[in-house]
């Protein structure tokens, strides 16, 4: 890479890794459903790989343009996307559950931390910001909130549910002012910029997350893991209505936003499936797995065309 290109490296780089997370962790629920060959735990790896990369590319950029990485830890849009880092440990950790105990360990203890503090950071801005306007909040502001859920769904087998408790508590008590306050800047001011409107797929995530969570915690599905799938189902419906919307947005890496929420939300089916074994359930994940694994190969295949032609890692607009 270029030494101009490394100064515009995206911290958005980083989606990559949650999309191909999520949907791997998808496939292995499909694995155990269809009971086919277990093709997620090579890609684990091959998800594993592109992290370190991203991960090492990100520190030279650091290294090299201290002042362009301070920017995306300081900008009210890009902020939102530095705890993308630690999701993905998260997303890898949840994803080695299945192929590796001890480097699922390692990414957990490494990423929960990691991700406490991002949270602690970006939250801090926010209260003691002096130039943040509505117009600046979207549905990305959402991941600092959303990771603290991914942590109980990896932590079960390494710490205690008390700590998990905690992390859950931050995910679910930030998600309803978050969504209020999100729906008051959709519906009374400007439409959100082309660029971010795939993040409205963000909203599927929290209640999906928070659903899978919540059931790893109380090993059970009660009323209140049942709002939560359910609003779910209705976020995605609501989404999905939108699609003549998202069919004439260009690509951009933000498209990335489009394949973890649906992930989360196919993983959140398989727990309700399991626990009621509804045959609604199970065709409604293979539906969204589907789906999923179309989006995967089209995003990707138009994100390596992007930096073949050298429409990444430019200077933003």
């Amino acid at each position: 890479m270029t030494t101009s290109r490394l100064k515009h490296f995206p911290i958005s780089f980083f989606s990559i890794i949650m999309g191909l997370s999520g949907s791997i962790i998808a496939m292995q629920k499909f694995e155990i459903i269809y009971k086919t060959f277990k093709l997620s735990h090579p890609l684990g790896y091959i998800d594993l790989t592109l992290f370190l990369i991203i991960l090492l590319t990100y520190v030279l950029k650091f290294i090299k343009y201290n002042d362009e990485v301070k920017g995306d830890f300081n900008h009210p849009i890009r902020m939102a996307f530095v705890p993308t880092i630690s999701i993905s440990m998260l997303l890898l950790s949840i994803a080695f559950l299945e192929i590796d105990a001890s480097i699922s360990k390692t990414l957990f203890f490494i990423g929960a931390p990691l991700h406490l503090f991002f949270s602690l950071n970006t939250i801090t801005k926010w209260v003691q910001h002096t130039n943040f306007q509505i117009q600046h909040f979207n549905p990305a502001w959402f991941i600092p909130i959303l990771g603290n859920l991914l942590v109980p769904i990896a932590g079960t087998k390494f710490i205690s549910k008390e700590i998990l408790w905690f992390f859950f508590s931050i995910g679910i008590a930030f998600y309803l002012p978050f969504l209020t306050m999100l729906l008051y800047r959709i519906i009374f001011h400007n439409n959100l910029p082309e660029k971010l409107m795939p993040t409205l797929f963000i909203l599927i995530a929290p209640p999906s997350v928070g659903l899978i969570a919540y059931f790893k915690l109380t090993e059970g599905i009660d009323n209140f893991a049942r709002i939560l799938y359910y609003f779910a189902l209705f976020t995605l419906l609501l989404v999905f209505s939108q699609y003549k919307m998202f069919t004439k947005i260009k690509f951009y890496l933000s498209w990335w936003a489009y394949i973890f929420p649906l992930s989360a939300f196919s993983v959140a089916t398989f727990v309700m499936l399991n626990n009621t074994k509804l045959i609604f359930f199970k065709t409604l994940f293979t539906a969204i797995f589907l789906l999923i694994i179309l989006l995967v190969v089209i995003i990707s295949y138009k994100t390596i065309y992007a930096i073949s032609k050298k429409q990444i890692c430019i200077e933003e607009e």
